[in-house]
């Protein structure tokens, strides 16, 4: 992604985030956590943060959003792959957007700016989750051709039953 995505008449600057904006992405993190009522969920911290983002290996992307100078959203992605088209598509992990700037068409600038990133890329999709409650952002994504995966549910493993999975199928699974 270039320095800067945005519609001339747009109030929001896009940009690829910087190892600079850690304590900003964890903020939004939170930010985010507690609109969902996870934020005890958090575990993430800046160490983590840099090495997971901005390490030898990063494992996923940001993207932030700034109205003048002021942080206003971000959203997180990172590639998955698709056997049935042999290429990798772009997982969205997380988009938010500060209160104080909703209502305004940042959240659909920003899926806008992870879409430009997958064609750009050439995946041949994009995918997200979002919590059925949120009403707001399912207008978003249904106004912008998402379709819901009704046939497909999100399946989960961590903490002891990922660590007794592991655990259990040692002798099995190739070394990696």
């Amino acid at each position: 992604m270039g320095a800067s995505t945005e519609p001339s008449s747009s109030p929001f600057t896009l940009r690829a985030a910087t190892i600079a904006d850690v304590p900003t992405i964890l903020d939004f993190i939170r930010q985010l956590a507690e609109y969902e009522n996870l934020l005890d969920a958090v575990t993430a911290n800046e160490a983590v943060l840099r090495e997971t983002l901005f390490g030898p290996k990063p494992a996923a992307e940001v993207i932030i959003a700034e109205a003048g100078t002021e942080p206003a959203g971000f959203a997180v992605f990172f590639h998955s792959y698709s056997t049935f088209h042999g290429r990798p598509g772009v997982y969205l992990e997380d988009l938010f957007v500060k209160p104080l700037f909703r209502g305004r068409g940042l959240g659909r600038l920003l899926l806008a700016a992870v879409a430009q990133v997958a064609i750009d890329r050439r995946c041949p999709r994009m995918e997200w989750a979002v919590l059925d409650w949120n009403e707001t952002a399912l207008r978003v994504y249904r106004a912008v051709g998402a379709k819901p995966m009704d046939e497909w549910t999100v399946q989960r493993l961590e903490g002891q039953a990922l660590l007794a999975l592991a655990q259990g199928s040692q002798r099995q699974a190739p070394s990696y």
